[in-house]
């Protein structure tokens, strides 16, 4: 005999559906949306600032040395009507820019010919291996000697420190260059000249634009760093002259203003280079937030 199947047909098919939808419940918390990292950040800065709040009012710290954060911003927002604050401004824009300028030019052309040329990379290999792990805080004396406390010994600490970053991004870009593309362009006629533009910088310009993007925020650092040392005009003498004349949140202030151009820099420069790489394969998976 053949057995018959009492079973509803509602009932049979609300079973499984049931069992379905309360997996799909349960898995749901962990498909739940992380917090954006934009807001994040915000968070952690909020923190910083609420533990700056707070230290000056505990035994760790002097509110003398370390004043509330309240007070730094207030200092901050006074600044922003200080026509001095903001000449020294522009001396450190100058001096950055100027430098990065010249490092950057200077960095990509001799690291395309030097790196194209296999003869002349063997000979300014240890060369380059010498002089780059000088640091350029070392040249201060040198800079003082030949320039003064004026622009030019900020440009020359700036230029040294910048330019062995671009120079050796772009040494690593021509190394990578595909032999059997370069010997394919070669066939065809292609000359030197058509060869670096049509080979050799499309392969280098993701090195080039990681080496121009650290060495934005290296001349950043030196510049200040001069004009704090040195006594160049900018805000690293502005931090200067408030540490020595007890105006400690003023110092603040213009320290927190120097970070937030780095920050602002850094995303400058990320953004031009997520530009200038659009096409290129480690920019297409980017998430941009």
């Amino acid at each position: 005999m053949t057995a018959v199947d009492n079973t509803p047909v509602g009932a049979g098919s609300a079973g499984p559906d049931r069992g379905t939808s309360s997996a799909a419940h349960r898995a749901a918390p962990s498909r739940r949306r992380r917090p954006p990292t934009a807001l994040l950040g915000v968070a952690g800065l909020a923190g910083l600032l609420v533990l700056v709040q707070v230290l000056p009012s505990t035994p760790l710290v002097s509110a003398r040395y370390l004043p509330p954060a309240t007070e730094i911003l207030a200092a901050l927002v006074e600044l922003l009507g200080d026509g001095a604050f903001w000449s020294a401004l522009g001396d450190t824009l100058t001096g950055w820019a100027i430098g990065l300028a010249i490092a950057v030019s200077a960095g990509i052309a001799l690291g395309v010919l030097i790196g194209s040329v296999p003869a002349l990379r063997a000979v300014t290999a240890s060369t380059i291996e010498f002089l780059r792990p000088i640091p350029s805080v070392a040249l201060i004396p040198l800079a003082v000697l030949l320039y003064g406390t004026g622009l030019e010994s900020t440009l020359l600490l700036v230029v040294y420190a910048a330019f062995w970053q671009v120079l050796v991004q772009v040494l690593y870009g021509v190394q990578d260059v595909d032999p059997v593309a370069d010997e394919t362009a070669r066939s065809y006629g292609l000359g030197r000249w058509a060869r670096i533009r049509h080979v050799i910088w499309p392969t280098s310009l993701p090195y080039v634009m990681t080496g121009v993007r650290l060495a934005a925020a290296v001349a950043l650092v030196l510049a200040i760093t001069a004009e704090l040392v040195i006594g160049a005009p900018g805000l690293g003498n502005r931090i200067a002259v408030a540490q020595t004349s007890g105006a400690v949140d003023l110092m603040y202030a213009l320290v927190v203003v120097t970070g937030l151009l780095g920050v602002g820099i850094n995303l400058i420069a990320r953004a031009v280079e997520r530009r200038a790489l659009s096409w290129h394969q480690s920019m297409r998976g980017e998430v941009i937030v």
